[in-house]
């Protein structure tokens, strides 16, 4: 059994990463924090933890943690992660696992050095509907993969007015905007199914440089992009076309992604419209041919098979196995950093306009 402790409970974790343990033999939630005493009581009772703490530090010093669970806001992650390592802990990290490439690359190397297992939580990685179709093509139902083009919406980020929880996303420094969380994910989710990009010409326009805070009358400023637009090629040799879009309020549609092979031609989009391509089941199409994810792609107990604490109890399950065999999980704090160099290099193209080469 693996002893379990979640900082920010009260937040994101609530409704993913919490169910997602509680559904796993091979897991037990110990310890529970936030940051207060009174929100960390109501966190252990609900979801039954022993121990809840108003200091993040308690959690991670206890004994009866063997693995931390980091869902706060990412500038927040590199303190939490670094004291968890020094303690000798495993750690999950939310994404993005650092607010850029240089701190994501400090990280890797300091979870490497530790010698702990550390996984990031890229939940298109253990999609179902992403690894069926990542085998389709390994198994050229549609030929060679020739072109790539995914439109998704990237809202509640890049519109002309935000929610007030998210207003401190504004900021680039915080690293939570719709180029790092939206993009971050829609690409993992991409790269799951295509393979990598190697290289990459891109735009970020920011069209608002004031948005209003929702429900108020006051506006704020705005330093980070409205939508994420870029080109590029994958290892395959493929082309790629990626459009995310910013937006007020949910997402309508969700995404629509066509792979153009030699052969065929494959679509997918949300089986419930509105839902991020990282989170749900897809509708998946070769020509007029629809094809259902076999059973044998979902891999978690019935009561997390929909939305994220199902890819992340899929997780949770490879972290489970990499600690049983002393390896490293996928995706890893070195699978994260490679990642962050690709938005790295988005920004950089975006910044001069020259294309740039991801490693």
């Amino acid at each position: 059994m693996i002893r379990v402790g979640v900082v920010g409970a009260s937040g994101w974790a609530d409704s993913s990463h919490l169910p997602a343990l509680a559904a796993l033999d091979e897991f037990e939630v110990t310890a529970v924090a936030t940051t207060n005493q009174v929100s960390a009581d109501r966190a252990a009772a609900a979801h039954g933890a022993r121990h809840a703490f108003a200091d993040a530090s308690e959690l991670i010093a206890h004994p009866e943690v063997d693995l931390v669970v980091v869902s706060v806001k990412a500038s927040g992650h590199a303190a939490l992660i670094r004291a968890a390592l020094d303690a000798g802990k495993h750690v999950v990290s939310e994404w993005p696992l650092g607010v850029d490439a240089d701190e994501a690359r400090e990280l890797a190397e300091a979870a490497t050095a530790a010698g702990v297992v550390h996984a990031v939580v890229l939940q298109g990685h253990h999609a179902p509907s992403a690894r069926f179709v990542a085998d389709l093509l390994a198994d050229g139902r549609i030929g060679a993969l020739e072109s790539v083009a995914l439109v998704a919406e990237g809202a509640p980020w890049g519109g002309n007015r935000i929610w007030p929880d998210l207003v401190f996303g504004l900021n680039p420094s915080e690293g939570t905007n719709i180029l790092t969380i939206m993009a971050g994910h829609f690409l993992a989710a991409l790269e799951r199914v295509t393979g990598p990009l190697t290289e990459v010409s891109a735009r970020l326009p920011r069209t608002h440089d004031r948005v209003l805070v929702a429900g108020t009358k006051r506006t704020v400023p705005n330093s980070t992009p409205s939508h994420v637009l870029l080109h590029g090629l994958l290892a395959s040799g493929a082309t790629a076309s990626v459009a995310v879009h910013g937006g007020n309020g949910s997402a309508q549609d969700g995404f629509r992604l066509m792979l153009v092979g030699s052969d065929a031609t494959l679509t997918a989009t949300p089986t419930q419209p509105g839902t991020f391509i990282h989170w749900g089941d897809w509708d998946i199409r070769i020509g007029d041919e629809a094809l259902a994810v076999p059973e044998i792609y979902r891999n978690v107990p019935a009561n997390v098979r929909f939305g994220p604490p199902a890819n992340i109890a899929a997780l949770y399950l490879e972290v489970a196995q990499a600690i049983t065999e002393a390896r490293q999980p996928h995706p890893s704090f070195e699978t994260a950093l490679r990642h962050h160099r690709l938005l790295a290099a988005i920004e950089q193209s975006a910044a001069d306009g020259t294309v740039r080469y991801i490693s």
